[in-house]
């Protein structure tokens, strides 16, 4: 048994089953869940708790995962780019949006940014911490290097992004029905700028249009925040 385990944290194999098995778990159980639950059963939010868990009960530390969770990983350049083929499709809505776009998205970027920063001032955090914050409303591996050349903490900014991603997926369809915002190329830009890649996934599957604006807003967020963040933190 004790070898049986010894191997189990040591393959690659390891990370690589519980990352797809994670997220195929949360596909199925946001099929069955009643459509009020459908928003919080995110597939990668239910796919963090399968790992988190696992990991924990067969003690196997993160690094012996990411020996195979990083094969998912290597496969994350080629999907946002692939994100072009979507919006090629929807490319004959984007004259009537540049104007929107180009007031819109670094008005986001400026607040997302200062959000993050005054709320850690508030809060009585160090500078360190308001440096790590700055970034979370890019996309993770964009943050992750912003938060390296500025001088925040890298791996906290993972987590604050990744984190970000997902209360933001959960919650912005719900906040556009609310706001009564309809029009799918709207929505897909909100959803876009605030909630990175996991919210473009769920707004793929709402609908083509909306996905394909989701993904154009991630892009252009993240150039916006790496552009934008050492001007941000200057003026506070």
């Amino acid at each position: 048994m004790n070898d049986a385990l010894d191997w189990l944290r040591t393959s690659p194999l390891l990370g690589l089953f519980l990352t797809l098995f994670g997220y195929r778990l949360g596909l199925e159980l946001q099929q069955r869940v009643p459509v009020a639950w459908k928003a919080v059963a995110q597939p990668v939010l239910v796919a963090l708790v399968v790992i988190g868990t696992s990991l924990w009960a067969l003690d196997i530390s993160y690094d012996d995962y990411l020996v195979g969770g990083s094969i998912i990983g290597f496969f994350l350049g080629p999907a946002t780019v692939a994100l072009a083929v979507p919006l090629h499709r929807q490319a004959h809505h984007l004259g009537r949006m540049f104007v929107p776009m180009v007031v819109a998205l670094p008005v986001g970027a400026v607040i997302g940014i200062a959000t993050g920063v005054l709320a850690v001032r508030l809060l009585g955090g160090d500078h360190v911490l308001e440096l790590t914050m700055a970034p979370k409303s890019a996309t993770t591996p964009v943050s992750l290097a912003i938060s390296t050349s500025i001088g925040g903490l890298p791996a906290l900014t993972a987590v604050l992004a990744i984190v970000t991603g997902i209360i933001s997926a959960v919650a912005a369809p719900a906040l556009l029905d609310l706001a009564r915002i309809r029009d799918r190329r709207a929505r897909g830009l909100a959803i876009g700028a605030s909630s990175h890649g996991i919210g473009t996934s769920r707004a793929l599957r709402e609908h083509p249009t909306e996905g394909a604006f989701s993904g154009l807003a991630m892009g252009l967020t993240a150039l916006l925040v790496s552009l934008l963040t050492p001007i941000v933190l200057i003026l506070l």
